[in-house]
């Protein structure tokens, strides 16, 4: 079977730095697959998900998405939802019209829209708040609201970013449980996280990377086992990527 994502041997390096950001790194992600991307700050887990959304350009390697190289950048944008770490999202508009202007994006007709709009919102408990400008949203509807534009033409992949970072129990909760749901359905999830607690409990597939390369990379539940003496994701980050404190 095809993974839905596929990464071989992926490098940059940006300019006047001496070392590699990402370092020849490779993973694969499949189908109804939530696969964790951990690391510490400065890692290379942004730069690697930038560059599968084709944000930033890769030095060498080789990236396909759904089937589809990364060169054939339109094709894949149909397939995937990107959540990044900051919330893009027009604050001087409301929620609605939000939605209404990313799924003008994918030339999605407008009753078809408005359905889509109405049932995510319905979801994440956000419908009452549809006329409101975001401007005045808390921060978890905020990353609630940026969840369902990227959600809105029904993508294959989710790639996100930091996704529950700074928000209430209630929308990490929410967010967490429509993750499983989508994976369920087979679609294939790329997350990034600093909340390892998190990690553990929602990714089927993990892997560390540090200083650009991938360091390990399996099952969590099978890492923490061969690592003995712990049941903790934290303690196998740890040994992996060591106590010292990142910028």
């Amino acid at each position: 079977m095809t993974p839905a994502i596929h990464v071989n041997q992926l490098c940059k390096r940006f300019k006047g730095q001496t070392l590699n950001a990402v370092d020849h790194i490779s993973f694969d992600i499949q189908q109804g697959e939530i696969f964790g991307l951990l690391g510490p700050n400065g890692a290379g887990k942004t730069t690697t998900i930038n560059m599968l959304c084709g944000l930033i350009h890769m030095d060498s390697g080789d990236i396909n998405i759904n089937g589809y190289h990364i060169s054939q950048l339109d094709q894949i944008k149909l397939q995937t939802g990107f959540v990044p770490q900051q919330n893009a999202l027009f604050p001087k508009l409301t929620a609605f019209e939000n939605l209404y202007y990313f799924a003008a994006l994918y030339n999605i007709k407008k009753n078809q829209a408005i359905e889509r709009i109405n049932d995510l919102l319905n979801y994440f408990e956000l419908h009452q708040h549809a006329t409101k400008l975001t401007n005045t949203f808390s921060g978890g509807m905020k990353r609630r609201l940026n969840l369902i534009a990227a959600l809105i033409h029904n993508p294959k992949i989710l790639i996100l970013d930091e996704p529950t970072s700074g928000v209430d129990v209630q929308s990490r909760s929410m967010i967490i449980n429509y993750l499983k749901s989508y994976a369920s359905q087979g679609n294939a999830v790329l997350y990034t996280s600093h909340l390892l607690d998190e990690a553990q409990q929602l990714c089927s597939y993990i892997g560390i990377i540090d200083h650009g390369r991938m360091v390990i990379q399996g099952q969590p539940e099978q890492l923490i086992a061969d690592l003995g003496n712990s049941s903790r994701l934290d303690d196998l980050f740890i040994h992996y990527t060591g106590y010292q404190v990142r910028d």
